[in-house]
C-alpha cells in the first residue's frame, strides 16, 4: 500500500472507531432496532444492501439475466443466413481462416454448414425468428436484438467470465454484484442477488456470480432446486425460534466487537448474512410455494411439463419442468424486491447433433421465457425489469470436423459475431442492432463488445460505468474494466 493511502486509512479507522463509539456500535443499534430491542433510527450506511441513489434517473430497477451456457447457434435462431444453404459443403477462402483460432475445427478440411431452420418475420417490427422459438417470437416488438456482439474469449470458461464479470480471469465481481454494490436491494427478507440453475451446470460455476474483491454481501446466493432454497436454512429439530434469536444476538454482539477492532467490511457482511438468513426463514417458504399461483399461470410457464425430447448435453429428466419453475421463481423474486436474478442452464454447446440438441434446448426454453415476458408485462413490471437472453459467444458458420467424430453435424465456438437479446428496462423494443456478413462470419455494422453491453446495462440502471468503481490493490476497478461505451441506439 502507498504510504499516503496507509495514512488515510489509519486516519479513517481512528475516526470511525471513536466517533459515536464506532461503526460497530451503530451496526448493533441498527440490528437491535429491527427486533424492537432498541427504538432508534437506522442509518443507511450500516446495511450494506440498503437502497442507494443512482447517478441519474434509471429506466431499469431489476434484471433477470438468462444465461444459456455453451453458446446457442445464432444463425439457427436469430440471424438467418440463406447463403449458408447455398454454399453448404463448400470450403471458405483461406483468407477468412488463416488468422482465426478455433477450439476444434481442422482448418484444412472445414466446410460451410447450412441450416435446416425456417425463419419468419414477427410483429410490426418484422423481426426474424427461427421456427424453434414460436412463443418468444410473439414478443418481437418488446425485444431489442443485438446481432453484432463480439468478444476475445473463444473457450467456455473464459467466455463465461467475460460475459458475467467483464474480464476473462478469476477474481472480479459479477455484474449482479456490481449492481447490488451500486444500488443496494429493495428486499428486506431476501438476498439482493439470487442465482437459479438447472441442467448440467456451467463450467464457470460460482466464479460467474461471485463478488470478487467486493464484500461477500454482494455475491449471488445460489438457490437449490429441491427442499429449502438455501442449505441449512431451516432450524434443526428441537431448536425454537426464540432460542435461535438469542444465539444469533450473541454472535452479532461478538461480531460487532470484532468489527470495532478490525474495521473489516467482511465482518459487517457476516452480520448482515446471519440476519438475512434469519429473516429468510419466514420469507423463503412462501417464495417457493407456487400453490397461490392460478392454474393458467402454472400452465403458461409449463410447471408440469415432461421432457418431450432426450439430450446428451441439456440435462437429466425433469429439466423442462425445472427451467419452467426457475422462470416463475424469477418473477416472484423480482416482485419481492430482488435486484438481480441469474438463470443458468447448461448446455447449448452443440459441437455435434446440432439439429436434435437444439430442438431439445429450445423446447425447454421457449415456452417459459415467453410466459415470463408476458407475465411481467401484464403485471406492469416489464417496463422497469430488464430480461436478457445471453451466452458467452456464438457458433461458427462452418461445420465442426473434429478428428474422431462424425463431421459437420455441429458448430464450433465463434467469438467474432454472435447474437443476444433483451427486453424491457428502457430498451428499444422491436429493434435489431448490428449486422453480420452473408455467412455470419464477421460483423459488418455497429459492433457491440461485451464491455459496451455492460456499460449500457449499467446506464439503464442509472449508473455511469466510469463512476461505479471500487478501490482494490491500489487502483480503481469497474465492471467495464478499461473499456466500454454506452450503445445509445439501443435505448428507448
Amino acid at each position: 500500500m502507498h504510504p499516503i493511502d496507509e495514512k488515510l486509512l489509519h486516519s479513517r479507522r481512528s475516526f470511525l472507531a471513536t466517533a459515536a463509539s464506532g461503526l460497530g456500535s451503530l451496526a448493533m443499534a441498527s440490528l437491535l432496532q429491527q427486533d424492537e430491542a432498541l427504538a432508534a433510527s437506522t442509518p443507511d450506511a450500516i446495511n450494506p444492501l440498503a437502497p442507494r441513489s443512482p447517478h441519474f434517473a434509471p429506466r431499469a430497477k431489476r434484471c433477470i439475466f438468462i444465461f444459456l451456457e455453451g453458446a446457442p447457434s445464432q444463425m439457427d435462431l436469430f440471424d438467418p443466413k440463406p447463403e449458408l444453404n447455398r454454399l453448404n459443403g463448400q470450403p471458405v477462402p483461406e483468407s477468412l481462416t488463416k488468422d482465426i483460432r478455433f477450439a476444434f475445427i481442422q482448418k484444412e478440411t472445414a466446410v460451410i454448414l447450412g441450416s435446416p431452420r425456417t425463419f419468419t418475420k414477427h410483429g410490426q417490427s418484422g423481426m426474424d425468428f427461427s421456427d424453434l422459438l414460436p412463443n418468444i417470437a410473439r414478443h418481437a416488438d418488446d425485444i431489442c436484438m443485438i446481432r453484432s456482439m463480439h468478444t476475445e474469449a473463444f473457450n467456455h470458461h473464459p467466455g463465461q467470465l467475460m460475459m458475467n464479470t467483464g474480464v476473462q480471469f478469476f477474481g472480479r465481481p459479477s455484474m449482479g454484484s456490481w449492481i447490488n454494490y451500486g444500488l443496494g436491494s429493495e428486499s428486506q427478507n431476501l438476498p439482493g442477488y439470487v442465482v437459479l440453475t438447472c441442467g448440467r451446470g456451467t463450467s464457470g460455476g460460482v466464479s460467474n456470480w461471485g463478488s470478487g474483491f467486493l464484500p461477500s454481501t454482494y455475491q449471488g446466493v445460489l438457490f437449490r432446486n429441491q427442499g429449502d432454497p438455501v442449505l441449512h436454512l431451516g432450524n434443526p429439530g428441537g431448536l425454537t425460534h426464540e432460542c435461535q434469536r438469542r444465539g444469533l444476538n450473541a454472535a452479532r454482539e461478538l461480531n460487532a466487537m470484532h468489527y470495532e477492532q478490525t474495521l473489516d467490511p467482511e465482518v459487517l457482511a457476516r452480520i448482515s448474512a446471519y440476519e438475512l438468513a434469519f429473516r429468510m426463514q419466514s420469507a423463503a417458504p412462501d417464495l417457493i410455494d407456487f400453490s397461490s399461483e392460478p392454474q393458467y399461470i402454472r400452465d403458461a410457464y409449463g410447471l408440469d411439463r415432461k421432457d418431450t425430447l432426450k439430450s446428451e448435453r441439456g440435462g437429466p429428466d425433469g429439466t423442462y419442468a425445472a427451467f419452467s419453475a426457475n422462470c416463475l421463481l424469477a418473477r416472484r423474486l423480482v416482485e419481492r424486491g430482488v435486484r438481480f436474478v441469474n438463470l443458468y442452464h447448461a448446455s447449448w454447446d452443440h459441437h455435434s447433433s446440432l439439429d436434435s440438441e437444439l430442438k431439445y434446448c429450445t423446447g425447454m426454453a421457449d415456452q417459459p421465457i415467453a410466459a415470463l415476458l408476458a407475465d411481467l408485462k401484464n403485471r406492469g413490471l416489464l417496463e422497469d425489469t430488464l430480461v436478457v437472453w445471453g451466452s458467452e459467444f456464438g457458433r461458427t458458420p462452418l461445420g465442426e470436423n473434429r478428428v474422431g467424430r462424425d463431421s459437420n453435424t455441429g458448430r464450433d465456438h465463434h467469438p467474432s459475431a454472435f447474437t443476444i437479446w433483451a427486453a424491457g428496462g428502457g430498451l428499444k423494443g422491436g429493434h435489431v442492432h448490428g449486422e453480420t456478413d452473408d455467412i455470419g462470419w464477421n460483423i459488418t455494422k455497429d459492433p457491440v463488445h461485451i464491455n459496451d453491453f455492460h456499460a449500457t446495462l449499467l446506464h439503464l440502471f442509472g449508473m455511469d460505468h466510469l463512476k461505479l468503481t471500487y478501490r482494490h490493490s491500489g487502483r480503481d476497478f469497474r465492471l467495464t474494466d478499461v473499456a466500454g461505451d454506452v450503445v445509445r441506439p439501443l435505448l428507448a
